[in-house]
């Protein structure tokens, strides 16, 4: 059973890697860590891909001397693989479409053997890339989001709660923000406890025993900070994967220290829909047409 379930997990791994080839339509990719000393093994498993807004809205931006919107997009797949084609590129299209330039993440996990901190610096260097080169992208500094997905919602969570720097211990430094201006999570897992917890994402991020002190610490509805940003999650309360409470409980705690926030949920719609267009709930719902834009607008990110 073990090497049946390894063998399928690497056939899962080959055929994103390959999908996302497939579907993307990215100007370039960026190797986050080429360069960086003693980074030298992580190069090929960090990679940024740039995925430009819409060239007429883009375009047009330009001209009347306005600069974009930005997003960095985190797939989900437990902290373990990563759900290229429909949590990423497909989300990538969509925020293309609203004018805003899209970043695809590609962040280490542990198939290959990678566990915090790895996953948070590569968001970290991510979202440094990008405000650094904000005049050659033409972004905003001030208006550069972050979706995920899964596990990659607990990555983008903690993308806005979370103050420590990550690259300073390795030897980056740099002056911009590394947190993220507004957060969507997407059925996210939030948790690390023991009656809610997902613990595939659990064992992938932290380990197979983590301590008590260790679960709490990465548990996000016990770290939302007073200044945490605007915050969107969306959950199905028949999903199969991630226990709906998760969101119930990061709903409840961006309540309580009165954070501007969006909860949506869908009665169906399970789990790992992504922006996928044919996706049933893609289909019955456009729940980014319907929700997300909507808030988007209302925070001032598009018109």
């Amino acid at each position: 059973m073990v090497k049946f379930r390894r063998i399928f997990l690497s056939i899962l791994v080959i055929l994103s890697a390959f999908n996302a080839k497939a579907s993307s339509k990215y100007s370039k990719k960026i190797y986050l860590w080429r360069g960086v000393p003693g980074m030298e093994t992580q190069v090929r498993d960090t990679i940024l891909y740039v995925c430009p807004a819409n060239s007429e809205k883009s375009n047009s931006a330009k001209s009347a001397n306005k600069k974009t919107p930005a997003v960095i997009i985190c797939p989900g797949g437990s902290y373990h693989h990563l759900g290229m084609p429909h949590e990423g590129f497909a989300t990538a299209r969509w925020f293309n479409s609203l004018g805003i330039t899209a970043f695809v993440l590609r962040y280490r996990v542990a198939y290959n053997d990678h566990h915090y901190p790895a996953q948070f610096q590569d968001f970290q260097m991510a979202i440094a890339h990008i405000r650094e080169h904000a005049e050659e992208y033409n972004i905003e500094k001030e208006k550069i989001g972050a979706i995920g997905f899964s596990a990659g919602g607990h990555l983008v969570t903690m993308a806005g709660a979370r103050t420590v720097n990550e690259l300073e211990p390795i030897g980056i430094h740099t002056k911009e923000s590394l947190r993220a201006n507004f957060c969507m999570p997407i059925y996210p897992v939030v948790s690390m406890q023991d009656d809610i917890g997902h613990k595939w994402s659990r064992k992938s991020l932290i380990g197979r025993k983590p301590s008590q002190e260790l679960k709490d610490e990465f548990s996000m509805e016990l770290q939302i900070p007073d200044d945490m940003p605007p915050t969107f999650i969306l959950a199905c309360i028949d999903d199969p994967v991630v226990i709906y409470e998760n969101s119930v409980r990061l709903d409840s705690a961006l309540s309580a220290k009165g954070i501007p926030h969006v909860f949506v949920t869908y009665p169906r719609g399970g789990h790992g829909f992504g922006m996928k267009e044919n996706s049933k709930i893609m289909q019955e719902s456009h729940w980014n047409d319907k929700d997300l834009l909507p808030w988007l607008q209302e925070i001032g990110i598009v018109n």
